[in-house]
């Protein structure tokens, strides 16, 4: 198949839906499919996709970047060259200027699209008012016209079939675990102390506010532990400072700023206890996938734990509801026979299920059913 994917950056300092872009691209053409990221060049660096063979990326000049809207009017000269190119378009995110631009050309060449919010459907997360504009302009047309859309979870799915009843596909992100295969060789040597770890966008919605609280909460035998917030440091790390400064945390939790992927794993795999108490993660977590592989144990709550809480593979705390968090984190960082177990659970589901390759089967599989061609 010729495979499209649109995706508005590409950059893996912003988050989990350009590493899937780039690792379902990665399996793909190994696969034998010729595949092209179309994107723009906001924050583009061509050293992050030079390694993937017989892919093609086409990162367009952008006019203005309006809150991650990023306006690009020279993709349409080339779409107009190359659109009919195509078997198959494959969006990522879904409030976005490519998308809307994509979906014209798709319908007006009659040629099948997927859409792949990752979990960016529901507008009661974030800019509530902008996304209801949107959805009303183009959001609605844009599922409409989709000939299916792909939700990462069960929970996501839920909020994708409010805008579209039917040809909804819930398929997992995969994991890379070729990562995971010398954890004996890696160590984080920045930090000589034990840690407990948030690693993510720095967003009010994350709920890191709540584990600063908690943490500050912890009982004096914990004094030697420090937290560790990993992630593109940004203006709402103000607000966070302001909570650690009320609680005299200033010595004890410790900003990293963006975490290179050499060094994510090992941030990982030393940390004593991964923390990811969310608001809205669409039902599944890939770092908390990503902390299991590395045997460190997890707490999350009920929106980015679907998959943890059905197989028993971590522990759930309700958002926001700071004694429960620290009460749970004593239990994970005092239970060690329990946290075994449930990291066993996890990697055995993560290892029997999410590998990259079998989760690129099944979107071929998406894919195949749409474009209708039977063995491509």
């Amino acid at each position: 198949m010729n495979i499209l994917q649109v995706i508005p950056y590409f950059t893996f300092a912003r988050g989990g839906d350009v590493a899937v872009c780039y690792n379902l691209a990665r399996q793909l053409t190994k696969k034998g499919h010729n595949v092209t990221i179309l994107t723009t060049n906001f924050e583009y660096n061509p050293e992050d996709t030079d390694a993937i063979k017989n892919l093609k990326m086409v990162p367009v000049d952008y006019k203005f970047n309006f809150a991650l809207f990023i306006y690009t009017p020279l993709m349409k000269k080339w779409l107009d060259e190359n659109i009919t190119n195509f078997d198959i378009i494959h969006l990522h995110e879904f409030r976005s200027y490519q998308n809307n631009i994509v979906m014209k050309y798709a319908c007006k060449y009659n040629i099948p699209y997927i859409i792949e919010p990752h979990t960016s459907t529901p507008t009661h997360v974030g800019s509530t008012y902008f996304k209801k504009i949107y959805d009303l302009i183009y959001g609605k047309r844009l599922m409409r016209n989709a000939s299916g859309v792909i939700a990462v979870s069960e929970y996501e799915a839920k909020y994708d079939r409010l805008m579209r009843s039917d040809n909804i596909d819930v398929i997992y992100n995969g994991m890379d675990f070729d990562e995971f295969k010398n954890l004996d060789n890696i160590n984080y040597d920045k930090i000589d102390q034990p840690y407990i770890l948030y690693l993510g966008r720095l967003d009010k919605l994350k709920g890191i506010n709540h584990i600063i609280e908690a943490f500050s909460k912890l009982p004096p035998e914990f004094s030697n532990y420090k937290l560790i917030i990993a992630g593109k440091i940004n203006d709402y790390k103000k607000t966070l400072d302001e909570i650690i400064q009320k609680h005299n945390l200033k010595d004890r939790v410790i900003f990293t700023g963006f975490i290179k992927q050499s060094e994510k794993i090992a941030l990982f795999k030393d940390a004593s206890l991964f923390v990811n108490p969310v608001k809205y993660m669409g039902g599944v977590s890939l770092t908390v996938f990503e902390s299991i592989l590395a045997g460190t144990p997890v707490i999350v709550t009920r929106q980015s734990g679907e998959v943890i809480e059905k197989i028993d593979a971590g522990l759930i705390v309700k958002y926001a509801d700071v004694d429960e968090l620290k009460d749970t984190m004593i239990k994970s960082l005092t239970d060690e026979k329990l946290t075994q177990k449930q990291l066993e659970n996890g990697q055995n589901y993560i290892y029997n299920n999410l590998s990259w390759s079998d989760v690129t089967d099944k979107i071929i599989e998406v894919y195949k059913k749409h474009v209708n061609k039977g063995d491509i």
